[in-house]
């Protein structure tokens, strides 16, 4: 991380969040003046109030190794060794590509390394109001991209992916409702989320509803919900494969192509399984798939070295444990992933028994924040929220101990603030 950047996350802890103007846009949209109120309530950590600052360079080089990532999924042998042990669901592909692809970085000493990519990643719609409400802190601190996104055009941006999605399985006619579906919906952390994507789509045209998978049917030829034709399903859901009984009905019409599903479970197997980055971190298979030097550079230096947890290696990797971060190969939000530090003989046991993945850990970068005029130092990641490959929103998560959780006083989303200029000698 440049000096000078590093020095504006350690010193600069001007609050740069205007509560009250986020509260009037978010109001505005959602059309409810005590929906920001009880949000505040029910999600104190959700948003921090002071933001993260990157580098220009380090922003290109995300974009850069996202790419490389992606040529390489399109690629025939990238695609046969990852369908190879996938859930035969996932071997359907119907032509979309998912919406808000998640690529995580943390910001090592030699730039930005990914941790992992995730499929049905939550929370763009959130930082772009996020980042309409932020104030100019630092003097003389040349500010671009995060600062000056439009809020319609970005949202514009998001309702054209799903458009894409809408054409890629082929579909011609418009698109004129959305099913946004997860699990006992209002349950959901990110359930505000949920309703601020209804009224989007909804100010775009279409119908919008929120859903569980157990209100869905599937009959003549198309999914329903109650007596409402759904053409397209957000998926929100973590059962990556659709196998839990109530599922059922979006899994049939899934795989009988009577509804567009984004993301969907091809989508996940191609990305999201960590069992991948162990693809995409072994420099001697990528040559042999004939992949060029510069593209093998690009992930070398992009993403940590990542190996499959077998009974082969187990004694080495309890050794060396403490170089070690052990995540689920179909894990999600850092469940049951574990520190090798910090693992027991007794989790150990459990992880051998299961599907694991070992990644060299990335020690994450640091902000320090100021509460209530005490200064705390937490840990930062990077989210770049994509689709097909561009990134449309770089956003930050401020945490406290092993994993992104929400629960950490100024912690929470926070936006990134990129700097292309000269910084500032002091902050305001």
């Amino acid at each position: 991380m440049s000096n000078d950047i590093e020095r504006l996350n350690t010193d600069c802890t001007c609050v740069t969040l205007d509560r009250d103007a986020l509260c009037r846009a978010i109001e505005k949209a959602v059309a409810d003046p005590e929906f920001c109120r009880a949000l505040a309530l029910t999600h104190p950590y959700l948003l921090s109030a002071q933001p993260v600052f990157l580098t220009k360079a380090h922003a290109d080089r995300m974009q850069e190794i996202i790419r490389a990532i992606e040529a390489i999924a399109r690629l025939p042998q990238y695609q046969s060794a990852v369908l190879g042990h996938a859930a035969e669901i996932a071997r359907y592909r119907p032509g979309p590509n998912g919406v808000f692809m998640g690529y995580d970085f943390h910001l090592g000493d030699d730039g930005p390394m990914l941790i992992e990519i995730n499929t049905n990643a939550g929370g763009a719609l959130i930082n772009a109001y996020l980042l309409q409400a932020q104030r100019t802190c630092c003097n003389d601190m040349n500010l671009e991209a995060s600062m000056r996104v439009n809020l319609d055009a970005l949202c514009s941006d998001f309702v054209a992916s799903f458009h894409a999605e809408w054409k890629r399985q082929g579909r011609t006619g418009p698109l004129e409702t959305i099913a946004i579906v997860d699990q006992a919906p209002r349950g959901q952390y990110l359930y505000p989320e949920f309703v601020l994507f209804q009224r989007l789509f909804e100010k775009r045209g279409m119908g919008a509803i929120i859903a569980s998978p157990s209100e869905l049917t599937h009959r003549d030829g198309h999914l329903w919900h109650e007596e409402r034709r759904i053409d397209l399903v957000y998926n929100r859901l973590t059962d990556f494969q659709l196998e839990q009984p109530e599922n059922l009905a979006l899994r049939s019409a899934y795989l009988a192509g009577d509804v567009v599903v984004t993301p969907n479970p091809w989508t996940h197997a191609i990305y999201a399984n960590k069992s991948n980055l162990v693809l995409l971190s072994d420099v001697d298979l990528l040559r042999t798939w004939g992949i060029s030097d510069d593209l093998v550079r690009v992930l070398q230096s992009g993403i940590p070295g990542t190996i499959a947890v077998t009974p082969k290696c187990a004694a080495e990797l309890w050794s060396g444990r403490d170089q070690w971060f052990f995540k689920p190969t179909a894990g999600y939000g850092g469940k049951a992933a574990y520190r090798g530090d910090k693992i027991t003989r007794r989790v150990w046991a459990e992880i051998l028994n299961a599907s694991y993945v070992a990644q060299r850990i990335v020690t994450p970068s640091t902000r320090q924040i100021s509460v209530d005029g005490t200064q705390r130092s937490l840990k930062a990641d990077l989210r770049n929220y994509t689709y097909d490959g561009k990134i449309q929103l770089i956003a930050a998560r401020l945490y406290q101990g092993q994993t992104t959780n929400f629960r950490t006083e100024g912690g929470g989303f926070a936006p990134v603030f990129i700097a292309d200029g000269a910084p500032a000698q002091s902050c305001r």
